[in-house]
Protein backbone atom coordinates (compact mmCIF):
# COMPACT_ATOMS: atom_id res chain seq x y z
CA UNK A 1 0.00 0.00 0.00
CA UNK A 2 1.25 3.51 -1.02
CA UNK A 3 1.90 5.74 2.19
CA UNK A 4 -0.11 9.17 2.48
CA UNK A 5 2.86 10.87 4.19
CA UNK A 6 4.37 13.56 2.25
CA UNK A 7 8.24 13.15 1.46
CA UNK A 8 10.94 16.08 1.57
CA UNK A 9 12.82 16.21 -1.74
CA UNK A 10 15.74 14.18 0.00
CA UNK A 11 13.30 11.57 1.13
CA UNK A 12 11.72 11.31 -2.37
CA UNK A 13 15.25 11.26 -4.22
CA UNK A 14 16.16 8.36 -2.11
CA UNK A 15 12.17 6.90 -3.25
CA UNK A 16 13.63 7.20 -6.92
CA UNK A 17 16.88 6.41 -6.19
CA UNK A 18 18.02 9.97 -7.91
CA UNK A 19 19.66 12.77 -6.96
CA UNK A 20 18.01 15.43 -5.20
CA UNK A 21 19.05 17.81 -7.68
CA UNK A 22 16.64 15.70 -10.53
CA UNK A 23 14.07 15.99 -8.20
CA UNK A 24 13.94 19.72 -8.38
CA UNK A 25 14.67 19.74 -12.23
CA UNK A 26 11.20 17.25 -12.90
CA UNK A 27 9.44 19.73 -10.17
CA UNK A 28 10.48 22.99 -12.00
CA UNK A 29 9.24 21.30 -14.90
CA UNK A 30 6.11 20.13 -13.82
CA UNK A 31 7.11 16.80 -14.65
CA UNK A 32 6.83 16.21 -10.72
CA UNK A 33 3.90 17.26 -8.81
CA UNK A 34 5.06 18.98 -5.57
CA UNK A 35 3.00 20.94 -2.71
CA UNK A 36 5.20 24.15 -0.89
CA UNK A 37 4.63 23.95 2.76
CA UNK A 38 5.88 26.67 5.23
CA UNK A 39 7.37 29.95 5.29
CA UNK A 40 10.44 28.72 3.35
CA UNK A 41 7.99 27.37 0.49
CA UNK A 42 9.83 23.67 0.64
CA UNK A 43 9.10 20.93 -1.52
CA UNK A 44 6.81 18.04 -0.41
CA UNK A 45 5.87 14.80 -2.59
CA UNK A 46 3.00 12.49 -2.16
CA UNK A 47 4.39 9.11 -2.72
CA UNK A 48 1.31 8.23 -4.93
CA UNK A 49 2.97 10.85 -7.30
CA UNK A 50 6.12 8.86 -7.11
CA UNK A 51 4.74 6.22 -8.16
CA UNK A 52 2.59 7.35 -10.80
CA UNK A 53 6.45 9.60 -12.17
CA UNK A 54 7.59 6.51 -12.56
CA UNK A 55 5.22 4.84 -14.76
CA UNK A 56 5.11 7.86 -16.67
CA UNK A 57 6.09 7.76 -20.10
CA UNK A 58 7.74 10.18 -22.74
CA UNK A 59 7.96 11.05 -26.34
CA UNK A 60 6.47 7.42 -27.15
CA UNK A 61 6.39 6.55 -30.65
CA UNK A 62 3.22 6.23 -32.54
CA UNK A 63 4.56 3.01 -34.31
CA UNK A 64 3.31 -0.39 -35.28
CA UNK A 65 3.03 -3.22 -32.73
CA UNK A 66 5.91 -4.91 -33.63
CA UNK A 67 7.99 -1.87 -33.96
CA UNK A 68 7.90 -2.04 -30.28
CA UNK A 69 11.29 -4.07 -29.88
CA UNK A 70 14.65 -3.87 -31.62
CA UNK A 71 17.15 -6.56 -32.49
CA UNK A 72 19.93 -6.78 -30.36
CA UNK A 73 22.57 -9.60 -30.98
CA UNK A 74 19.34 -11.30 -33.04
CA UNK A 75 17.01 -11.17 -30.24
CA UNK A 76 13.38 -9.10 -29.81
CA UNK A 77 14.64 -6.77 -27.09
CA UNK A 78 11.17 -4.33 -25.77
CA UNK A 79 11.81 -0.92 -25.69
CA UNK A 80 12.69 0.58 -22.37
CA UNK A 81 15.30 -2.11 -21.79
CA UNK A 82 18.69 -1.52 -20.17
CA UNK A 83 21.38 -4.04 -20.87
CA UNK A 84 25.15 -4.43 -19.94
CA UNK A 85 27.17 -6.60 -22.58
CA UNK A 86 30.16 -7.52 -20.78
CA UNK A 87 33.18 -8.46 -23.40
CA UNK A 88 36.37 -9.47 -22.85
CA UNK A 89 38.24 -8.88 -26.77
CA UNK A 90 37.92 -5.45 -28.43
CA UNK A 91 35.80 -7.48 -31.36
CA UNK A 92 33.62 -8.77 -28.69
CA UNK A 93 32.64 -5.27 -27.83
CA UNK A 94 31.56 -4.42 -31.16
CA UNK A 95 29.55 -7.76 -31.74
CA UNK A 96 26.43 -6.64 -30.66
CA UNK A 97 26.41 -2.56 -30.37
CA UNK A 98 27.41 -2.10 -34.03
CA UNK A 99 24.96 -3.89 -35.76
CA UNK A 100 22.71 -2.22 -32.89
CA UNK A 101 23.48 1.38 -34.04
CA UNK A 102 23.60 0.89 -37.70
CA UNK A 103 20.29 -1.00 -38.25
CA UNK A 104 18.86 2.61 -36.37
CA UNK A 105 20.82 4.52 -38.18
CA UNK A 106 19.68 3.29 -41.45
CA UNK A 107 15.83 3.36 -40.25
CA UNK A 108 16.41 7.30 -39.28
CA UNK A 109 16.52 6.47 -35.63
CA UNK A 110 18.85 8.77 -33.28
CA UNK A 111 21.87 6.95 -31.85
CA UNK A 112 23.85 8.01 -29.19
CA UNK A 113 27.49 6.97 -28.40
CA UNK A 114 29.56 7.81 -25.16
CA UNK A 115 32.95 6.69 -26.16
CA UNK A 116 36.17 8.13 -26.40
CA UNK A 117 39.86 7.83 -27.95
CA UNK A 118 40.78 4.54 -29.45
CA UNK A 119 37.52 3.23 -28.46
CA UNK A 120 35.59 5.98 -30.53
CA UNK A 121 38.15 4.91 -33.48
CA UNK A 122 37.21 1.50 -33.31
CA UNK A 123 33.36 2.00 -33.66
CA UNK A 124 34.15 4.74 -36.05
CA UNK A 125 35.91 2.03 -38.29
CA UNK A 126 32.99 -0.27 -37.76
CA UNK A 127 30.60 1.74 -38.39
CA UNK A 128 31.92 2.70 -42.06
CA UNK A 129 32.12 -1.35 -42.77
CA UNK A 130 28.29 -1.21 -42.24
CA UNK A 131 28.35 1.51 -44.65
CA UNK A 132 27.35 4.23 -42.23
CA UNK A 133 28.96 7.52 -43.40
CA UNK A 134 30.10 8.62 -39.83
CA UNK A 135 30.72 12.11 -40.55
CA UNK A 136 27.07 12.71 -42.85
CA UNK A 137 25.72 10.72 -39.66
CA UNK A 138 27.15 13.17 -37.03
CA UNK A 139 25.96 16.38 -39.15
CA UNK A 140 22.68 15.40 -39.32
CA UNK A 141 22.28 14.94 -36.19
CA UNK A 142 21.28 10.97 -36.44
CA UNK A 143 24.52 10.24 -34.26
CA UNK A 144 25.45 12.24 -31.28
CA UNK A 145 28.91 11.33 -29.57
CA UNK A 146 28.31 11.74 -25.85
CA UNK A 147 31.28 12.77 -23.56
CA UNK A 148 30.62 14.90 -19.97
CA UNK A 149 34.15 15.14 -18.42
CA UNK A 150 34.28 15.93 -14.51
CA UNK A 151 30.44 15.07 -14.93
CA UNK A 152 28.31 14.74 -11.83
CA UNK A 153 25.45 11.92 -11.74
CA UNK A 154 23.05 14.85 -11.93
CA UNK A 155 24.90 16.37 -14.39
CA UNK A 156 24.84 13.71 -16.60
CA UNK A 157 21.13 13.16 -16.19
CA UNK A 158 20.67 16.67 -16.80
CA UNK A 159 22.40 16.11 -20.38
CA UNK A 160 20.79 12.66 -21.45
CA UNK A 161 17.43 14.78 -20.94
CA UNK A 162 18.13 17.51 -22.77
CA UNK A 163 19.91 15.55 -25.87
CA UNK A 164 16.53 13.18 -25.69
CA UNK A 165 14.10 16.23 -25.40
CA UNK A 166 15.84 17.68 -28.21
CA UNK A 167 15.20 14.77 -30.75
CA UNK A 168 11.90 13.90 -28.91
CA UNK A 169 10.44 17.22 -30.19
CA UNK A 170 11.68 16.58 -33.65
CA UNK A 171 8.85 13.95 -33.95
CA UNK A 172 8.44 10.50 -31.75
CA UNK A 173 11.32 7.97 -32.57
CA UNK A 174 13.22 5.03 -30.85
CA UNK A 175 16.42 6.23 -28.90
CA UNK A 176 19.33 3.86 -29.24
CA UNK A 177 22.34 4.54 -26.73
CA UNK A 178 25.50 2.60 -26.52
CA UNK A 179 27.94 3.67 -23.65
CA UNK A 180 31.16 2.02 -23.47
CA UNK A 181 31.98 2.14 -19.55
CA UNK A 182 35.36 2.34 -19.51
CA UNK A 183 35.28 5.70 -21.08
CA UNK A 184 32.29 6.72 -19.22
CA UNK A 185 33.86 5.70 -16.07
CA UNK A 186 36.68 8.70 -16.48
CA UNK A 187 33.70 11.28 -16.47
CA UNK A 188 33.31 10.83 -12.80
CA UNK A 189 35.76 10.74 -9.52
CA UNK A 190 35.01 7.64 -8.66
CA UNK A 191 33.81 4.03 -9.78
CA UNK A 192 31.25 4.70 -6.75
CA UNK A 193 29.94 7.75 -8.36
CA UNK A 194 29.81 5.68 -12.06
CA UNK A 195 27.70 2.41 -10.20
CA UNK A 196 25.21 6.07 -8.63
CA UNK A 197 24.96 7.12 -12.20
CA UNK A 198 23.86 3.98 -13.29
CA UNK A 199 21.60 2.84 -10.47
CA UNK A 200 20.13 6.57 -11.69
CA UNK A 201 20.09 5.89 -15.00
CA UNK A 202 17.96 3.07 -14.73
CA UNK A 203 15.48 5.18 -13.35
CA UNK A 204 15.61 8.04 -15.63
CA UNK A 205 15.80 6.30 -18.51
CA UNK A 206 12.58 3.96 -17.57
CA UNK A 207 10.54 7.09 -19.02
CA UNK A 208 12.09 7.17 -22.90
CA UNK A 209 11.37 5.01 -25.80
CA UNK A 210 14.67 3.78 -25.71
CA UNK A 211 17.12 0.63 -25.99
CA UNK A 212 20.40 1.28 -24.01
CA UNK A 213 23.76 -1.18 -23.88
CA UNK A 214 26.03 -0.16 -20.90
CA UNK A 215 29.26 -2.00 -22.21
CA UNK A 216 31.69 -3.24 -19.98
CA UNK A 217 35.15 -4.81 -20.76
CA UNK A 218 35.83 -6.91 -18.64
CA UNK A 219 39.67 -6.14 -18.93
CA UNK A 220 38.86 -2.82 -16.83
CA UNK A 221 36.20 -3.48 -14.10
CA UNK A 222 37.13 -5.97 -10.87
CA UNK A 223 34.67 -8.65 -10.85
CA UNK A 224 32.63 -6.75 -7.51
CA UNK A 225 32.29 -3.81 -9.98
CA UNK A 226 30.92 -6.69 -12.34
CA UNK A 227 28.38 -7.73 -9.62
CA UNK A 228 27.10 -4.79 -8.93
CA UNK A 229 26.40 -3.55 -12.55
CA UNK A 230 24.66 -6.47 -12.77
CA UNK A 231 22.07 -5.59 -10.06
CA UNK A 232 21.32 -2.56 -11.55
CA UNK A 233 20.37 -3.96 -15.29
CA UNK A 234 17.52 -6.05 -13.83
CA UNK A 235 16.85 -6.76 -17.83
CA UNK A 236 19.68 -8.43 -18.10
CA UNK A 237 17.58 -11.23 -16.21
CA UNK A 238 14.83 -11.20 -18.89
CA UNK A 239 17.13 -12.04 -21.52
CA UNK A 240 19.41 -15.03 -22.66
CA UNK A 241 22.39 -13.56 -21.20
CA UNK A 242 24.89 -16.15 -23.12
CA UNK A 243 23.76 -14.00 -25.45
CA UNK A 244 25.40 -10.71 -23.69
CA UNK A 245 28.72 -11.91 -22.82
CA UNK A 246 31.16 -11.68 -25.44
Amino acid sequence: MVSNSLLNTEEAARFLRVSQASIRRWSDAGLLPARRVGRRRERRFAQADLVQFLGQRTGDPQLPKQASTVSVGGAAIPLRSHLSPIYSTDLGGLRLAVPFLAEGLRSGQPGFLAATGAVLERYFKALSQEAIDVDEAQRSGRLTIVGWPGATVAGALANWERLFGKVLGAGPTILRIVGEMACERSMFSSDAEMLAYEEAYEVMIRRYPAVTLCQYDAREFNGEIILRVLKSHPDMFQQHLGGLLN
